[in-house]
């Protein structure tokens, strides 16, 4: 089962987050019918989302969206992730092919290219909190944690893998966000350092049964790891008929209009979940009808 933890180590010095998410990608992969790379570039991002929403999100309701705007042929694509541990996202271009890197690894960085990264918090408020970083890499954990760094002032060390076989299924995916608390030494310092450097790949470790406790006792090896809570995490959209309705009130009377001259209806799709919602051209008649009752 997917799940994530947060932990503390070196007397509180240090705050870590760690998941396995090779369900929910898994399922991110299905709907969006995605190729091997951009289930890889789509699962580190929705792993590193989970964990940002259950560190930098504290009521129910407030979300995180994580958006990665790349000149790649995989267009961009965007995570967005609640404190719950519930997670969505879609990539713009699911069907990109790119010949592997040098190592034999999936070229995530590649398919990304050169751009913008934007974490957004909204808190309920009318004025939703934005930071943007350029993109460091394209391969995504570089890029989270350039972002703690420049735009959270937080030093971090972020992993994320995402492990898929020649059918493109997920065998592994999850990965970990540590974080330098303001008060950290120098030695704690010196020791994560030397930890990380030494540490396997995340898909490696995933792969050899590591769980989200295992990653970070390795992570932060000698700095005494206390896990304080765990959570269950998923693919989750909340998606439904009605909302894809009123989405459809919002159109102007003009594309509406041509909706219904279409004399077919009308199949609209969720951008995170796939989900399809048809509508009658009776349905859309009724549709325009409400509109135009509600602006008289």
């Amino acid at each position: 089962m997917d799940y994530m933890i947060s932990a503390t180590a070196a007397d509180d010095r240090i705050r870590a987050f760690a998941v396995t998410g090779k369900e929910l990608v898994e399922q991110a992969r299905h709907a969006h019918h995605t190729s091997p790379l951009a289930t890889a570039a789509l699962g580190r991002l929705l792993c590193a989302a989970v964990m940002m929403g259950w560190d930098m999100l504290k009521n129910d309701g407030d979300l995180i969206t994580v958006q990665i705007d790349g000149d790649g042929p995989l267009r961009g694509l965007l995570a967005t992730a609640d404190n719950t541990g519930r997670v969505k996202g879609f990539v713009k271009n699911p069907w990109v092919i790119l010949p592997n890197k040098e190592d034999g690894h999936l070229n995530v960085g590649g398919g990304v290219g050169k751009g913008i990264l934007t974490v957004t918090r909204d808190m309920g408020r009318n004025d939703p909190y934005s930071g943007q970083v350029e993109l460091k890499s394209g391969e995504i954990a570089e890029d989270i944690n350039y972002y703690f760094a420049v735009s959270e002032q937080i030093p971090s060390s972020v992993g994320l893998g995402v492990l898929v076989d020649r059918e493109g299924a997920v065998m592994e995916a999850g990965g970990y966000i540590i974080q330098l608390m303001p008060d950290a030494s120098e030695e704690i310092i010196d020791r994560l350092e030397k930890n990380i450097l030494s540490l396997p790949s995340v898909t490696e470790l995933l792969h050899g049964g590591d769980t989200p406790e295992d990653l970070l006792e390795k992570a932060l090896a000698g700095l005494e790891v206390s896990v304080s809570d765990r959570r269950d995490v998923s693919f989750y959209c909340s998606c439904d008929r009605d909302r894809v309705e009123r989405a459809l009130l919002l159109l102007g009377k003009k594309e509406l209009d041509e909706m219904i001259a279409d004399a077919k209806g009308e199949e609209l799709r969720c951008r995170f979940c796939n989900k399809a919602y048809q509508f009658s051209v009776d349905e859309l008649k009724q549709i325009r009808e409400k509109r135009e009752n509600g602006s008289e």
